[in-house]
């Protein structure tokens, strides 16, 4: 059983997105056996990110989406660290000005928030995916101030202002 990868030459004429940055594959079997013993077929996206933990920290990790989850590794340490079903993401919040910051907003458990130069083909990516393997249109929503779910029991808000250097991100805890 090999997974597809996608994003491969012939995909190439129809947008400019690559989909695995990693080469998941050659460079990361670990995953592959991961993704092969939850019964995934197909790498959507694949690339490097920084992930928020909920004491603030940042963390690089490998953020990996596939036809039926949203995966997050450790690069250092080839560990899985936390798989997320497509169908338990509720929705994506995003700041409308030109940073980074994405959050995937997942109710039954906690919320992540990331940070990822590629943050708009990860949302056109998970918005793909889910309309193919659930029932419901998968809700992203704009705005320069959100809250997550940082722990079970930590409420975060994030806030976006356009200040003259860029954008200026303040995370609070609520």
């Amino acid at each position: 059983m090999g997974l597809k990868k996608v994003g491969s030459r012939e995909a190439s004429t129809e947008r400019e997105l690559q989909g695995d940055y990693l080469n998941i594959p050659s460079h990361f079997p670990f995953l592959i056996r991961i993704l092969q013993k939850q019964g995934d077929k197909q790498v959507l996206f694949a690339d490097k990110i920084l992930k928020f933990t909920g004491s603030g920290k940042l963390k690089r990790r490998i953020l990996l989406i596939t036809d039926f989850a949203i995966y997050i590794a450790d690069p250092e340490a080839n560990v899985l660290k936390r798989r997320i079903a497509l169908a338990a993401v509720e929705k994506l919040c995003l700041s409308k000005l030109t940073d980074d910051f994405f959050a995937i907003i997942v109710p039954t458990e906690y919320d992540c928030l990331m940070a990822s130069t590629r943050k708009m083909e990860i949302v056109s990516v998970l918005v793909e995916a889910t309309k193919s393997s659930s029932t419901y249109k998968l809700e992203v929503i704009s705005s320069n101030r959100f809250e997550y779910h940082a722990a079970s029991e930590l409420v975060k808000e994030v806030q976006f202002e356009e200040v003259e250097e860029g954008v200026k991100t303040r995370i609070t805890t609520k």
